[in-house]
């Protein structure tokens, strides 16, 4: 007898005090302690002392042995203090991939169609008939077949030029990008963390790159009363500083590496709280953080209008909500003829997310 057979269904259950649950806690920790593996083992010990994460048979101490032994940390033998490894460096993207872009999936944000298509490397759900000069690997066999049987019948079957189907293909296009991230200090002001987000962006991005899109470049670029450039190894000890804000040094800085990347797209993606306060002259800095100083505004806006005629679009995740920060962020848009996206932090990586897989995509005729 054909059917399904039915049974009772009882949950795995699921071990809170194992070392894969303990690790999620321990690199997501690490985010918050800007990779002091020392200070994320003594949150897990109060963590565990009021919520009880860990049992008879699995204490804090097995945890941290199967750290060293797993290789996610090292001991100093002289001074005793615990360090991270690259594996668990990697673990940290790894785990900032599979939450921003796990939320993205669900969301059904950065699915964006296009009503155009042509050839490429990704096909579509796209059909049309065949034309001279198409790929032979984009016709549809499958579905030809079946259009020279509807229009010739089974008896008489042939397939002529005019059943053939193909298949349309999004082309994708190799695209640069520099990340900049402000690390002034305003970033962690009014009791609000936005350092750990956009860390964790960053993380997560430069992930997806890496392993999606390995052909691509990410750099990135940090900037608080100067600019500079740090490596995605940096990316998990990074902290605000004791900084202003110069917009202008870090575009300035971004637009050099991308003059120096030989791919035709190029873009800045730009995490900021949207109030330049600061500028170099010479040896000297030039600061001001009440209100918006002219001078150091209309700088920032000259630099913008500089990458709009060198092709690099400026996309801005603002994430603050102050009135006249983001009119300022308008004017600069504007300016550069880019795009701002006024995020929660809870937001900003489905945002950039979205935008980065929808500006990597091209298509031709």
């Amino acid at each position: 007898m054909r059917g399904f057979g039915f049974s009772k269904y009882t949950p795995r259950q699921i071990n809170k005090g194992g070392f894969d649950e303990l690790l999620k806690l321990f690199l997501e920790l690490l985010n918050y302690t800007a990779g002091d593996a020392g200070e994320a083992l003594q949150w897990m010990n109060e963590l565990d002392k009021q919520y009880k994460l860990t049992n008879d048979q699995y204490g804090m101490g097995d945890f941290i042995d199967d750290l060293k032994n797993k290789g996610y940390l090292n001991e100093d033998q002289q001074s005793g203090d615990m360090n991270i490894t690259a594996k668990t460096e990697q673990s940290i993207r790894q785990s900032a991939l599979e939450e921003i872009f796990g939320k993205l999936k669900k969301s059904g944000k950065g699915n964006h169609r296009t009503p155009q298509s042509g050839q490429g490397d990704e096909k579509n759900s796209e059909r049309r008939e065949f034309q001279f000069g198409d790929s032979l690997d984009q016709i549809d066999m499958t579905q030809s077949v079946h259009n020279a049987q509807i229009n010739h019948g089974i008896d008489d079957f042939h397939l002529t030029e005019r059943d053939l189907e193909v298949e349309e293909m999004d082309f994708k296009t190799l695209t640069s990008t520099v990340l900049m991230i402000d690390i002034s200090h305003s970033m962690i002001l009014y009791g609000e963390d936005r350092i750990t987000p956009a860390k964790k962006v960053a993380m997560a991005l430069a992930e997806l790159i890496k392993t999606k899109y390995p052909k691509d470049t990410l750099d990135i670029v940090v900037f608080g009363n100067d600019a500079w450039p740090i490596s995605l190894q940096d990316l998990p000890y990074l902290q605000v500083g004791p900084y202003h804000t110069n917009t202008y040094a870090g575009l300035e800085l971004a637009t050099d590496i991308l003059r120096r990347r030989k791919t035709h797209n190029k873009q800045i993606f730009m995490i900021t709280d949207g109030k330049p306060t600061c500028l170099k002259e010479g040896t000297k800095y030039y600061k001001n953080s009440i209100g918006l100083d002219r001078k150091v505004v209309n700088k920032t806006l000259n630099m913008a209008a500089q990458c709009k005629r060198l092709k690099i679009p400026i996309t801005t995740f603002m994430i603050a909500k102050d009135p006249y920060l983001q009119q300022f962020v308008r004017t600069f848009t504007e300016t550069n003829g880019g795009k701002a996206f006024y995020s929660s932090l809870n937001g900003l990586g489905e945002y950039i997310f979205e935008d980065y897989i929808r500006n990597r995509r091209r298509t031709v005729r």
